[in-house]
């Protein structure tokens, strides 16, 4: 919770007359709401007011605060978008949710998307609790509808960009799966493909020298599962890291699998781990097909896949944008910009300056 939880009405006040007044210019309306909740208002003003500057920022309207109410000037429709913005905000809080600056990020990306989503339908889709008591719910409009495909499909393919929470996700499904008993086993993978870069001669026996390749997967797992339960688990062979090579000849009945970085998979490889699927398993598909790392000339099996199977009944396949990135939020800018340069044709027009700048 932010420090403002511990503000009780006379700090409010007293916060009122320090924070600027807003007087909305003569052509603007004023939309003024009002909250019953002293210590749930002072939540929603964020530590040292964060999140009406946030959501003032984000949307260019101008926020006063009144004791217990709020008075929004600016052009109507983003008026109209911070009212509704405030008001689930502060019924999330009521419905005992914590509300974090970056849910109030996400809120806004949520609503801007789509004028009529309910926060409380995305922010209360509980997926998992963490060890470290944090609730893992969707974040974004694509990850509620990738949650809700796990559950409707024993097959779901998560294609988007880094950060966007497909592999983070599908695990925190795969963990609560694992504690209702839905399942005996959880097994993660991913091929191990260097990242653009030779890694030489790794030492140690064949375990050590696939680690480093699945590391990512022991930091997502750790970040759920306390060390010692993980190590447990692991230990029972309850859950499973292990590289996509180690999959072959074998069917994994009554488990939960999970494919990392499929956009390295080559099409022999997509297609043997597809048929690994036993009675009463599902399995999840993450990958990003713009940072393919296979050599030169070999097809991404997470590409064929995405031809093959768009149409099969039973198989889901969910896309995520910069919209859904829930890491720094430089992250979804960066995105954005090397999207918008390699679809400009950027590339082909900065290959050419180079080739001028060397004759």
């Amino acid at each position: 919770m932010a420090d403002g939880a511990n503000l009780n009405a006379d700090e409010i006040q007293r916060r009122q007359r320090t924070y600027r007044t807003i007087s909305p210019a003569s052509n603007e309306d004023s939309l003024e709401l009002h909250f019953d909740d002293p210590r749930l208002f002072s939540e929603l003003l964020g530590q040292q007011d964060g999140h009406i500057r946030t959501i003032e920022q984000a949307l260019g309207v101008r926020i006063g605060v009144n004791g217990s109410a709020l008075k929004i000037s600016g052009a109507h429709e983003e008026q109209a978008l911070a009212g509704k913005l405030l008001g689930e905000l502060y019924d999330l809080l009521k419905r005992g949710y914590p509300i974090y600056s970056g849910d109030v990020e996400y809120s806004i990306r949520i609503l801007r998307a789509d004028r009529d989503a309910e926060l409380k339908d995305i922010f209360l889709d509980q997926v998992y609790i963490s060890a470290h008591k944090r609730i893992i719910s969707p974040k974004s409009l694509n990850q509620k509808a990738y949650v809700e495909a796990i559950r409707r499909h024993d097959i779901v393919f998560g294609i988007g960009p880094a950060g966007t929470g497909k592999t983070y996700l599908a695990m925190a499904m795969a963990l609560a799966a694992l504690m209702k008993n839905q399942v005996t086993r959880m097994v993660l993978c991913r091929p191990a493909v260097e990242a653009g870069e030779k890694l030489g001669f790794l030492p140690g026996d064949l375990a050590e020298k696939v680690n480093p390749y699945l590391r990512p997967l022991y930091d997502a797992l750790h970040d759920m599962v306390d060390f010692d339960r993980a190590r447990r688990m692991l230990e029972r062979g309850t859950i499973e890291v292990a590289p996509l090579a180690f999959m072959r000849g074998r069917t994994l009945n009554d488990s939960f699998i999970i494919l990392d970085e499929a956009q390295n998979t080559t099409s022999e490889q997509m297609k043997m781990f597809l048929t690994r699927l036993g009675y009463g398993s599902k399995a999840v598909i993450t990958g990003d097909v713009t940072q393919i790392d296979l050599p030169s000339g070999k097809l991404s099996g997470l590409k064929e896949a995405r031809t093959v199977l768009a149409d099969t009944p039973g198989i889901s396949f969910v896309h995520f944008n910069e919209r859904d990135v829930v890491r720094h939020r430089l992250v979804q800018t960066v995105i954005a910009a090397y999207e918008s340069f390699s679809s400009g044709g950027a590339f082909e027009n900065a290959g050419v300056a180079a080739k001028s700048a060397t004759n």
